[in-house]
């Protein structure tokens, strides 16, 4: 090229780049910002903490704190001297009424916890001889927060733990007293297991998705106040369970999004508490065959679908639950190589038999099917939550919902010459009743004191279903929650809805409240981008064609989130620009998008209305100002948006 075209070309270029600069500048917006829960929550505590020189006689009471513990609060005030306030919450019974003393200090942030909804509670502080009453008014429950439609209780032989439970999917964090009332709530939407960790805070699921239908961004730990000290985010996400281990580090069933292998809920990581780094990964594919043991459920994308992470300091082993391989799976942790399997034998190949027990006495025996909750008592028993589907591995032998059971179990197993005995069992006696086909839960509260909660439980026109509640249509709910002790029931709860897991623990594991700034920890990682990068010549200004997809942008803390309504045929891609560096990402038109070999059924009306999806854009690797645009079958509009990483 001559060098008169050259130049040429430069001042068109320049002028290109000139005009774009121009107009981008002046008309090009930033994308909303959605609220982040630790930012709001950093500066609710900085307003209410900026001033404590209150006194007993006339204490600052913050109610719902951190906006979203509506049945909790926080006195402040000082004391001349140390003193140790003890605090009474009146309840309406013995058990039902809570009392705390707390470290001794001469600046005082007491957190008020189980307060009635919609009433003004009665809370009195009592230093050395002076007391103090105060009341505390709550506002009344949300509509769709369900209460009991039973509760027994043989109150002689209760203490005032309360029951926490985690929704099945949409619904409340809350726990209920052994009257059946609700004592304390959260509003954020933190599904997945409910575990107190060793520092007596709580551990929970984020409340963010990182991919459908509901794999989270990861966990954070928090107090009863909604405060969050910590969320550790995850490349692969969290769902299901987590483990704190001796040294303190978490052990999270995830899933590995990264590396596109097409699978979900087969994925193991260790994170590192101090820094959110991950310390070390199993992937079950690496240990298990992934077509054998097939129940009913398996599918490619979901073939062990592991429900339930425990670590056995004893053993040095995680206990695994796949309850799409019916199988309990024990390796030893260092090694990752198979200690034993638990469950029907059946449809797995001789190399693997090794690793099954065999029943040592079948008068009292049944295998576990489809379970959850899977963990290893400290006599070396195993205890588990059989939802029992179909009961067979064999299709000519499945047993249906009406003639079928659930039930808690726990097997005596000898790991030395794989044998099995059942020693314990709740459940089958109470028929279908009790039948729940997924979720659900145990736990052991001393020897021979246990918590049995059939989480699932559905029915059609009074006909018991096999599958999931979402999975059918007018579909009455329900789940079971009994606590046993020496085979006695003590306490039995019926909900007219479903339940992820239940735990029973007492309000007060702090003897001190920490304030101080919520930290996030960990990464989601880098988002590839993936796509051709388009050279923009003349965009599209947004037409009818592009509202009709609803698109809606919005940035996240960590993320970029872009999401909106596309037919499966629909090619769609996001294009980030400034001038230096262009990206390219496809937005996945699939329920399933980190699955490269994922095969969607849409019903009749996804074909025809389409679905709705999101690209998340993580801000990991990501750096400067891009504006964006969207590129639907081929035509490129312009959004007039611009992100700055």
């Amino acid at each position: 090229m001559k060098t008169y075209q050259k130049f040429i070309m430069l001042i068109i270029i320049a002028c290109a780049a000139s005009i774009f600069i121009y107009y981008k500048v002046d008309k090009a917006k930033p994308v909303k910002k959605t609220s982040d829960i630790l930012i709001t929550q950093n500066k609710a505590e900085e307003k209410f903490l900026e001033k404590t020189d209150y006194t007993i006689d006339n204490p600052k009471v913050v109610v719902n704190p951190y906006g979203i513990s509506p049945l909790t609060a926080l006195v402040i005030f000082e004391t001349k001297d140390l003193t140790a306030p003890m605090i009474t919450i009146e309840g309406k019974d013995e058990q039902s009424t809570f009392t705390h003393t707390f470290t001794p200090a001469k600046k005082h942030i007491l957190p008020i916890y189980g307060l009635y909804a919609d009433k003004e509670n009665k809370v009195t502080i009592k230093i050395n001889k002076q007391e103090k009453t105060l009341t505390i008014k709550t506002s009344a429950l949300p509509k769709d927060l369900v209460l009991p439609t039973k509760v027994e209780a043989k109150t002689e032989e209760l203490n005032n733990d309360l029951y926490f439970f985690t929704p099945a999917s949409t619904g409340y964090t809350c726990a209920y007293d052994h009257n059946g009332d609700v004592r304390w709530y959260l509003t954020e939407n933190f599904v997945w297991d409910i575990k107190r960790l060793e520092n007596g805070n709580l551990l929970l699921s984020s409340n963010r998705l990182i991919n459908p239908p509901y794999y989270t961004t990861g966990l954070v730990e928090m107090d009863l106040t909604g405060k969050i000290y910590y969320e550790y985010s995850l490349p692969g996400g969290y769902h299901h369970d987590a483990y704190e281990m001796p040294n303190g580090n978490l052990l999270v069933a995830s899933d590995d999004f990264i590396s596109g292998n097409g699978t979900v809920e087969d994925y193991i990581v260790e994170i590192d508490r101090k820094t959110g780094d991950i310390v070390k990964q199993i992937d079950l594919k690496n240990i298990l065959p992934t077509d054998q043991g097939k129940s009913e459920n398996w599918t490619e994308y979901d073939w062990f679908h592991n429900n339930a992470v425990w670590y056995d300091e004893t053993t040095n082993s995680i206990t695994l639950s796949g309850r799409h391989q019916d199988a309990v799976v024990n390796i030893n942790y260092d090694t990752e190589e198979i200690n034993w399997i638990l469950g029907d034998p059946e449809g797995w190949e001789k190399q693997y038999q090794q690793y099954f027990f065999k029943v040592d006495d079948d008068k009292e025996f049944d295998w576990q099917y489809a379970q959850h909750a899977a963990m290893i008592l400290p006599n070396g028993n195993v205890f588990l939550f059989d939802n029992g589907n179909n009961r067979s591995k064999k299709k000519e032998n499945y047993r249906k919902a009406e003639d079928n059971f659930s039930r808690g179990v726990i097997y005596d197993i000898n790991t030395d010459n794989k044998t099995i005995k059942q020693v314990w069992e709740y459940g089958k006696e109470l028929g279908s009743k009790f039948y729940s086909p997924y979720i659900s839960d145990v736990d052991a509260l001393d020897n021979n004191h246990y918590i049995i909660h059939s989480g699932g439980i559905s029915s059609t026109k009074g006909k018991p279903n096999n599958t999931p509640a979402s999975f059918n249509k007018d579909v009455t709910l329900n789940s079971i929650t009994v606590e046993i002790k020496d085979d006695e029931e003590i306490f039995h709860m019926e909900l007219p809805t479903n339940n992820y897991r239940t735990e029973k623990m007492s309000l007060y594991a702090n003897n001190i409240f920490k304030p101080g700034k919520g930290t996030r920890l960990g990464s989601l990682g880098k988002t590839e981008a993936t796509g051709k990068n388009h050279f923009i010549l003349f965009p599209k200004r947004i037409d009818q064609a592009y509202q009709d997809h609803k698109i809606e942008i919005t940035k996240e803390p960590d993320r970029l989130a872009i999401s909106g309504t596309f037919k499966k045929e629909d090619k769609v891609e996001i294009i980030f620009d400034n001038l230096v560096d262009k990206k390219t990402y496809p937005l996945i038109i699939s329920k399933k998008p980190y699955t490269a070999m994922c095969i969607d059924v849409f019903n009749e009306q996804e074909q025809k209305e389409g679905i709705h999806v999101t690209k998340y854009i993580n801000d990991e690797r990501m750096k400067g100002k891009y504006y964006i645009y969207i590129k639907i079958n081929g035509k490129t509009y312009d959004i007039d948006k611009f992100v700055t990483y």
